[in-house]
């Protein structure tokens, strides 16, 4: 084996098999797994913004489609995820990581089920992992103008993937200016993340009257409300008193269904725009009126972190592997057979969906441990003054929290938080190594100044 090659033997080692699971995925479960509704609107033929989500991840399976294959996607949903993982661990080598040490460190981004379920997946979530710690792992790995520039544009591409992107781009400016980079990079990365969200808000007010990249926010915000709004306490004025729920706290479903199931009383509002409007105004009321038990719900959403597994034995859940190909109801199998140019459903072929189902009951990371070890990578960051580490590190702990603030917990929520703490935790292993922190950038060059005129003084 090449001496180039044999450096980085363990990270080889580890993508046989996780190329292996891959290739199991796409023999076994072809073209594409699908999550309800949510696949097919991102797959229609005619591009516009989306209302209860942005449609950022339409434009690549826009970019896809004349080749007429969701396999297509899937595959290279799959690679860029296995990109991702090298580019963290030559990330991890740089800083002075051994391999096995920056090889374990990305471990559970190339085992992972889940990662790997939603890279399989039609949804936006692969990309929206990719793009946010392509990101933040630019910015770690060298801030200039240009990287920062290219970041800001990762980080804004993230915001018109998943709303939930969009404090990532105000969390990287507080990162450059906490660690004085100077305003160059600072101003290359604001324009850089406005001008993807500046442009899709903008086709959103041509397309519907409505500059912003949802329409959706309030009533998502009023759903996490009905885990404990009392309309007695909040007393709303009649407009709003339409939004009450119709049942006692206890017999009331998890908050997503009020956003979809018929006794929602959304479901009185007409109008998408009156309605989020509507709904936003009276879950602010609901908030400001009974603080305590938002912030109860929150913490029974954020509990949920603690589970060791992610779903039960008996659960019924979407994202469990199916034993089964099923076909797909007629509401959207036009929309999946327009771009697949052909039939769609997913087909089920064993041995390989036979083997995934079985590693799906074991190959994951359990979030406690995610937690613990985002926590002691935090505590420690700030110990050994390894600020470099804080970024990717609160970037994870965002994504880990504000979910079940701004409408609930799910476990797909969770996992685009898992390369970042990775990632977090090798900066600080990787200072740990070396035995210091990371020095502010206007330190270091005070350092090299000083030693260029110890060093000019010694020659004279």
């Amino acid at each position: 084996m090449d001496h180039r090659l044999r450096a980085h033997r363990a990270l080889i080692i580890a993508l046989v098999p996780a190329v292996a699971l891959r290739a199991a995925a796409v023999l076994g479960y072809s073209p594409a797994l699908y999550f309800w509704a949510d696949s097919f609107a991102f797959l229609r033929e005619d591009l516009a913004p989306g209302t209860t989500r942005p449609s950022g991840y339409s434009f690549l399976l826009a970019l896809l489609r004349p080749a007429h294959s969701l396999t297509l996607v899937t595959v290279v949903q799959h690679l860029l995820v296995l990109a991702l993982a090298t580019g963290l661990y030559a990330l991890l080598r740089k800083r002075g990581l051994p391999g096995r040490g920056a090889t374990l460190l990305v471990t559970p981004l190339l085992f992972d089920e889940f990662m790997l379920l939603l890279e399989h997946m039609i949804m936006a979530d692969a990309l929206f992992t990719v793009l946010v710690t392509a990101a933040i792992a630019l910015l770690v790995w060298r801030v200039t103008p240009v990287t920062c520039a290219v970041a800001g544009l990762l980080l804004g591409c993230s915001g018109v993937t998943r709303t939930i992107g969009l404090p990532l781009l105000g969390l990287a400016a507080g990162y450059l200016m906490f660690r004085r980079y100077g305003w160059r990079p600072l101003l290359a990365l604001a324009l850089a993340g406005i001008l993807p969200l500046g442009a899709y808000a903008t086709w959103a007010k041509a397309e519907n009257g409505s500059f912003a990249l949802t329409r959706a926010d309030g009533t998502f915000l009023w759903s996490r409300t009905m885990s404990f709004a009392d309309c007695r306490v909040i007393k709303p004025e009649p407009r709003l008193a339409v939004l009450c729920p119709g049942m006692p706290v206890e017999q009331r479903p998890y908050a997503p269904h009020w956003l979809w199931e018929e006794f929602s009383p959304l479901t009185k509002v007409r109008g998408v725009d009156r309605r989020n409007g509507l709904a936003g105004e009276f879950a602010r009321r609901a908030i400001l009126s009974q603080p305590g038990g938002y912030l109860a719900s929150v913490a029974v959403d954020l509990r949920k972190l603690l589970a060791w597994e992610r779903t039960g034995s008996t659960e019924k859940s979407p994202y469990k592997l199916p034993a089964t190909g099923k076909e797909l109801p007629a509401s959207v199998r036009g929309t999946a057979e327009s771009y697949e140019a052909g039939p769609a459903a997913t087909r089920v072929a064993e041995p390989y969906a036979g083997v995934l189902r079985a590693y799906q009951r074991v190959g994951y990371l359990p979030f406690p441990l995610l937690v613990l070890g985002l926590v002691a990578t935090l505590v420690a960051a700030l110990v050994r003054r390894c600020e470099e580490a804080l970024l990717p590190g609160l970037a994870a702990l965002a994504l880990l929290v504000a979910p079940p603030f701004l409408a609930a917990y799910d476990v797909r929520y969770v996992i685009p938080a898992i390369p970042l703490a990775c990632l977090a935790a090798g900066l600080v292993l990787a200072g740990t190594r070396l035995g210091h922190g990371n020095p502010r950038p206007q330190e270091a060059h005070r350092g090299a100044r000083h030693r260029r005129r110890h060093a000019q003084a010694g020659n004279s």
